[in-house]
């Protein structure tokens, strides 16, 4: 036939011949399988720039701005591209001018139809937010687990009394279970951040085009729908000149509050290897410590310093948003690289990894704990609660009175357990006297000696939210059930992604006669 106009339209009208339905279907039952298994690791910026041409052929045919005549050598092209680009090995492109050649080679020019109203801009946005979106699942997911680790730590050592520290000195006794759901709830905000943020990015960009829409009435919600966001980005101008770019630097953000979570931790128990005796240390062997070269009694907490050292990776790279953001103008790129911003993610994992190997290793002397309360003065606070408590001695009043005590016994090298009463009397006296207050010691021998006792102190606690037998079982059952919600939203957020592919394979197969 003469290469004419007229001849070219009559050849894109004319119907699929039968051998190239065959081939079409035998592509598009291999895609549709890889789909369908393709975990969340495996939806790079090709696989998404595939659903999204898959997902614009149906809506664009179905809303009649896709002639139905060329639709099914359109979509051959789609479903050979993808299969092509699913061989091991196989070079899978990453943007939209690189994709859009192999689209060509395979389906012709006709093929060029599909981008009717759409741009790079709003495509690679739109890609980015999905990428982004199964980050944010996968770091929730590892966050879930580490925090599970934490909290039933927690739960097995909910009557174990250690000290505790403030500006890095010995401040009071505590459970350490209760020490460790305070960190837990560290971690449940840093899901909070994720679910807050996961709402923000898991809104689609496509039909924005550039940065003002397209004079096509494309049906975006449609769109969105089959890629499984929840939202559309509502303004055309933010879609991919603005909210592409907070999104990496919001993401970081998590990171960053993950990443600062551990470190404190790690120190916290890394000061234990500066003392000769400590409370608590890394189970020795299995990676955990390490012998010195040099000096045989050492055992260097090795687990403990390369989680130090990923979570200031984490947080240098979740920097890198910020500052590439820093000073630009809308739309640029410098802080959406999907291979960068992903590498930020999957450092805020590692460390998650490295820091519920910390919590599994973690060895607890109780008796030892027990032994370095006992040797200092941690529970001299109780003295003043008391006074104020029982007797109306006014807070400050107790605390000269206790203050006075802990200088004698550091002067005399007296331990708590061992204060003489007697010199607890002299010195009450002598901080009341001219007072209104009680003159004597109104607290007895016994008294006095059992409000020096951490773990009693531990018990007594009525503060909600203290370290009570009562309130540990109560939070412990509230951080446990925080982490099922969290994962059941996980799992749902998930479904949800999965269930629209599913869709998009099902309705895509459709477009063979």
């Amino acid at each position: 036939m003469t290469n004419t106009p007229q001849a070219d339209l009559e050849r894109r009208s004319r119907p699929a011949r039968p051998r190239y339905r065959g081939l079409l279907m035998s592509v598009l039952a291999a895609v549709s399988l890889w789909a369908a298994g393709a975990s969340a690791a495996e939806r790079d910026e090709f696989f998404w720039l595939g659903e999204i041409n898959k997902a614009t052929a149906v809506i664009n045919t179905d809303e009649g701005l896709l002639d139905r005549q060329l639709t099914p050598g359109i979509a051959a092209a789609i479903a050979k591209v993808i299969a092509d680009g699913n061989k091991e090995g196989a070079r899978r492109p990453s943007s939209v001018i690189t994709f859009e050649p192999l689209l060509i080679k395979a389906g012709g020019m006709d093929v060029t139809l599909l981008h009717a109203g759409r741009s790079s801009q709003d495509m690679h946005a739109t890609y980015r937010a999905a990428i982004l979106r199964d980050d944010l699942l996968d770091l929730a997911d590892q966050l879930n687990a580490t925090a599970r680790t934490l909290v039933e730590l927690a739960a097995a050592h909910a009557d174990t009394v250690v000290p505790n520290y403030t500006n890095g000195v010995a401040a009071q006794p505590n459970s350490f279970g209760h020490y460790l759901l305070g960190h837990a709830a560290g971690f449940a905000r840093d899901a909070e951040r994720i679910r807050q943020a996961y709402a923000r990015i898991d809104r689609s960009a496509m039909g924005t085009t550039v940065l003002n829409g397209t004079g096509w009435p494309l049906n975006r919600q449609r769109m969105a729908d089959y890629l499984g966001f929840a939202q559309l980005v509502d303004n055309a101008y933010d879609a991919s000149q603005i909210s592409s770019m907070d999104e990496p630097v919001e993401v970081g953000a998590v990171v960053t509050a993950i990443a600062l979570h551990t470190g404190n931790f790690v120190e916290d128990i890394m000061t234990q290897y500066a003392g000769s005796r400590p409370w608590i240390l890394l189970q020795e062997g299995g990676g955990n410590t390490y012998v010195s070269s040099a000096m045989p009694q050492k055992r260097n907490p090795g687990l403990l310093n390369s989680t130090r050292s990923d979570a200031s990776t984490a947080v240098t790279l979740a920097l890198g948003p910020i500052l590439q953001t820093h000073n630009i103008t809308p739309g640029m790129p410098d802080p959406k690289d999907v291979e960068q911003n992903t590498a930020m993610v999957e450092a805020g994992i590692k460390t998650l990894k490295d820091l519920d190997k910390v919590l599994k290793a973690l060895v607890i002397n109780r008796d030892r704990a027990l032994e370095e309360l006992n040797s200092d003065w941690t529970a001299s606070q109780e003295l003043a609660d008391i006074l104020m408590r029982k007797y109306a001695v006014p807070f400050r009043e107790g605390h000269h009175f206790a203050s006075g005590v802990v200088d004698y016994a550091r002067q005399n090298d007296i331990k708590p357990l061992d204060f003489p009463y007697a010199e607890a009397q002299r010195i009450y006296a002598e901080a009341v006297a001219g007072t209104k207050y009680p003159q004597a010691l109104p607290m007895a021998e016994t008294e006095f000696r059992a409000a020096l006792d951490p773990v009693a102190i531990v018990k007594a606690r009525s503060t909600s939210g203290g370290p009570q037998p009562a309130e540990m079982e109560r939070m412990i059952a509230k951080a446990r059930a925080g982490l099922a919600d969290q994962d059941a939203w996980i799992k749902e957020r998930r479904g949800v992604i999965d269930a629209a592919l599913a869709r998009l394979d099902a309705d895509f197969a459709k477009l063979t006669p």
